[in-house]
């Protein structure tokens, strides 16, 4: 079993060939290829943490859509002051689909 963990947007995603993965927001348009760079590769009873040696392994991915993800509302209220604020956020996310481990 071949697999490896890459690092994406500030998370860490366990994928292998044929993973869908929704990640941040990739600066590519859709149908695109990307790499994405490894943190850990697994190959068998393999396991490779050494920088130098992950250096080597490349993770492709293939863009399939963008999409966002759900509403978060922020609300802040102060007690006796009148004070209330309310705001919403909705992050932008990419879904990739994992073509290649090498």
């Amino acid at each position: 079993m071949v697999y490896a963990v890459v690092r994406a947007g500030g998370r860490q995603e366990k994928v292998e060939v044929g993973t869908v993965v929704v990640l941040d927001r990739q600066k590519a348009k859709i149908g695109a290829s990307i790499e994405l760079p490894a943190v850990l590769f697994v190959d068998g009873d393999a396991v490779t943490t050494d920088a130098d040696k992950l250096a080597n392994v490349t993770v492709t991915a293939e863009v399939i859509g963008e999409e966002r993800g759900p509403k978060i509302v922020i609300q802040k209220f102060k007690n006796k002051t009148g004070y209330k604020k309310r705001q919403g956020h909705r992050q932008d996310l990419t879904r990739v689909k994992v073509t290649g481990i090498k």
